[in-house]
């Protein structure tokens, strides 16, 4: 059963450390995302793996319970925007791991310009400056529920460079010079 302190890990290593490909990939997530390290992805993966497993049981038996089940995936799914409310099953089959990456508070905080890059949407949520319907998250990695989304706000305002500044400074320069 294991120790109730010791909690269970929720990702698998990959069986094979030095696979290019497999890196290289890895790598443009973490820059296009705007991740810290590559277990964040793995984790990610786990849960999609875990969908996955999922379909393939429920289609593969047809009783009462399964059918249960089979709404139950397919209400979960939809609520977390991965698929669509007239989805199938065979369509859970098809999630892959970017689809669940745009899900996270991260992803969207950065979608819905509340920050310029992915790693300051990443810093203002771990600071707490973002709220999800007057709740304060400092979770970067949670996953945002459909009705959530619209609901996600700062209490800080986006601090752009000023370009004015820059061109004065050159102005200012120019006349010296001559």
């Amino acid at each position: 059963m294991g120790d109730p302190k010791k909690p269970r890990k929720k990702y698998k290593n990959p069986t094979k450390h030095w696979e290019a490909i497999r890196i290289k990939e890895e790598i443009k997530l973490i820059k296009e995302f705007g991740l810290k390290r590559k277990k964040e992805i793995w984790k990610i993966q786990g849960k999609v793996r875990k969908f996955r497993q999922q379909a393939k049981k429920l289609i593969g038996v047809q009783t009462v319970q399964s059918k249960k089940e089979q709404k139950q995936l397919l209400d979960k799914l939809y609520n977390l925007s991965l698929i669509d409310k007239n989805a199938k099953l065979y369509d859970v089959l098809d999630l892959d791991i970017k689809k669940l990456m745009e899900r996270r508070l991260q992803s969207l905080v950065f979608r819905k310009k509340l920050a310029l890059t992915a790693k300051q949407a990443r810093q203002l949520i771990i600071h707490g400056h973002i709220y999800i319907d007057k709740k304060k998250l400092n979770t970067p990695s949670y996953i945002v529920k459909r009705e959530e989304e619209d609901k996600i706000n700062s209490d800080q305002k986006l601090i752009q460079p000023k370009p004015e500044v820059k061109t004065e400074i050159k102005k200012e320069t120019e006349t010296v010079e001559n």
